[in-house]
């Protein structure tokens, strides 16, 4: 069984799912791709060019314009997990002030690079808060298919964003915070079954276990919170 997730869910899944194979012995073959964007290993470019893949977990937003072009399965999608975004700088570095909506903004101001990500936190950085606050579009950079917190710790980006889930294993950043009340915007991740998938009874058991009340400690562990899942599985 093939699963592509992508970079929210993935510290989660790097432990549920060879958790998932000792338990009920089903071989779980995991890649990684982002939910949006039209790099090579994008879950929607992966799926239009006919990649055989049993389940994905993406951002909900994407999923559900999945299900609308009947790529996945309108009655698999399950949501997972609520995402946040937070700010990194480099280890060590002086931790700007982020506790309001001011402060923020005069930390965005003040930097002198911005790095976000091609994927949901960053879309709706760099087309809804950016402009809001007046960010000048010049000293910020959208980071495709790779973790942001890589070129903060190299120092190429002064601040970086991301989800939580997507800063914690990346090693030389110290994560800031989570932005502060009116700038954070929570994401559901969540799991469907591709139209084509060739094994869609295994992936509709994974995608229960993975919502299932088991999972929930690694969830949290990795910076996420379960999702209030509503399930359209019979």
């Amino acid at each position: 069984m093939k699963v592509v997730t992508s970079g929210a869910f993935t510290a989660a899944f790097l432990e549920l799912g060879p958790e998932y194979e000792r338990a009920t012995h089903n071989k779980v073959n995991t890649q990684f791709g982002p939910s949006m964007g039209t790099t090579h290993n994008a879950i929607p470019v992966r799926l239009a060019r006919g990649e055989a893949i049993d389940v994905v977990i993406m951002a909900a937003p994407a999923l559900e314009e999945l299900i609308k072009q009947g790529q996945v399965r309108a009655d698999s999608r399950v949501d997972l997990v609520e995402s946040n975004i937070a700010m990194a700088v480099k280890a060590g570095a002086p931790h700007p002030d982020i506790s309001t909506l001011d402060a923020f903004k005069r930390t965005l101001m003040e930097a002198k690079s911005i790095a976000y990500s091609d994927s949901a936190s960053g879309v709706y950085l760099s087309t809804v808060l950016f402009p809001k606050l007046g960010v000048p579009a010049g000293k910020t950079k959208k980071i495709e298919a790779d973790p942001v917190g890589r070129f903060v710790a190299s120092g190429e980006f002064e601040i970086g964003f991301q989800q939580v889930s997507e800063l914690r294993p990346v090693k030389g950043i110290d994560i800031v915070g989570e932005l502060p009340p009116g700038a954070q915007r929570v994401t559901i991740f969540a799991a469907g079954i591709p139209s084509t998938a060739p094994n869609p009874a295994a992936a509709r058991a994974l995608i229960e276990w993975l919502a299932s009340p088991g999972a929930y400690k690694v969830i949290e562990k990795t910076g996420l919170t379960p999702a209030q899942v509503h399930s359209a599985l019979p």
